[in-house]
């Protein structure tokens, strides 16, 4: 009975060690959400460093990548007679919403989700393949 015990006990400590994270996962999880973090404030920081091979690193640096580029699209447009005009107009509400990306995107990152930002996230992987 008592050797029964023993052996639970084991096998109870044996599950615990396993399910811990060691000090270095842990330490690189924090670390990856960290630079998933400052690639929507400069998106090129994370690809110089280690976390560039990262897939939860990627998925946020080309989620920062497309606001960044639809930013400059839309900047171009501008100087086109007619739509430039348009554009000009509605520019308020289009800083508006590159801010409320950006902050969705470091809130997903901050929350360890790798979900798409609202209508431009799902060209992330078509258009950025690194």
């Amino acid at each position: 009975m008592e050797e029964q015990e023993e052996v639970q006990e084991e096998t109870l400590k044996e599950l615990e060690e396993k399910e811990k994270p060691t000090e270095s996962e842990s330490k690189s999880d924090e670390e990856n959400v960290g630079m998933a973090v400052v690639a929507y404030l400069f998106f090129f920081i994370p690809l110089l460093t280690d976390s560039k091979d990262d897939p939860f690193v990627k998925f946020h640096v080309k989620q920062s990548l497309l606001v960044v580029c639809f930013s400059l699209a839309l900047y171009i447009l501008r100087y086109i007679p007619v739509i430039g005009r348009a554009i000009y107009i509605i520019s308020p509400l289009i800083s508006l919403a590159e801010f409320a990306f950006i902050i969705i995107g470091i809130m997903n990152a901050l929350n360890r989700k790798k979900k798409e930002l609202p209508w431009i996230g799902q060209f992330a992987e078509k258009w950025f393949k690194f």
